[in-house]
């Protein structure tokens, strides 16, 4: 961790180790698209640590709230799918041609499929979170009866009578994620709303960049998420921006 003791900067050491498609006896390693953004994604959090520069290791980098931690990482996979970016690296492997945008633009429609569903299962799961932890649990006496009140709000199929959500929701029992599982699509509004401002700007801006490395990446733990968020974009995030990516607004 990146830290100031004695008076010097003490850089970290970052690495990103991914299991990726290995190469064959005829091949390289060719990356599946999921594999780009992974990489993508996880560099984000690598970028975090290079870029920290705070006093103490308990506030640097990644140490931050839990519904902030991914917006380094999440914002970057939105680059995986435009022109600009894709061809600096996207080539065939024998041609050295371009990934046709066309191939890309499927991927984007392919992955708003059923999206409106899997948001709603997104929120529901949030709030089953919050009803067990978020209240004093002493008065829930039937687990079942609890799931049916906290789904209510985002039911979209009839009740499976034998079915039971919380006995198997490892992430907010012994996951780490006890009302915090909502930062999953916090995390998204962050992102979208961010790079919809490099996108108004252009993806390469260089301002906007380092305004997002000097007041997200740098800064840490080391002032609230919010004010920071503020300072980098001059507005609190909207969640139009996540909406228009799915797909679920025009």
């Amino acid at each position: 961790m990146q830290q100031i003791q004695n008076g010097k900067n003490e850089r970290p050491h970052i690495s990103n180790v991914c299991n990726f498609t290995k190469p064959t006896e005829s091949k390289p390693s060719l990356l599946t698209f999921n594999e780009v953004t992974t990489l993508f994604h996880e560099f984000g959090h690598g970028l975090h640590g290079m870029l920290a520069n705070t006093n103490y290791p308990s506030l640097s980098g990644t140490n931050v709230f839990w519904d902030f931690v991914e917006l380094p990482s999440q914002i970057l996979e939105n680059w995986c799918y435009e022109k600009e970016c894709l061809d600096l690296f996207a080539k065939h492997y024998e041609t050295g041609e371009s990934i046709p945008m066309e191939y890309v633009e499927k991927i984007k429609a392919s992955a708003n499929f059923q999206e409106g569903m899997a948001t709603l299962r997104q929120l529901s799961f949030g709030l089953l979170d919050m009803s067990w932890h978020g209240v004093d649990p002493s008065e829930i006496n039937h687990v079942k009866e609890q799931e049916v009140k906290a789904f209510a709000n985002t039911k979209l199929y009839p009740d499976v009578a034998e079915n039971c959500m919380s006995t198997a929701f490892s992430h907010i029992f012994q996951g780490g994620y006890s009302s915090g599982y909502y930062s999953y699509k916090w995390a998204e509004v962050l992102d979208a709303d961010a790079f919809e401002h490099f996108k108004d700007n252009g993806i390469f801006n260089r301002e906007i960049g380092k305004s997002f490395a000097e007041n997200i990446l740098s800064k840490g733990g080391t002032e609230n998420p919010m004010t920071l968020y503020k300072r980098f974009r001059g507005a609190e995030p909207k969640p139009e921006a996540l909406l228009k990516r799915a797909g679920l607004l025009n």
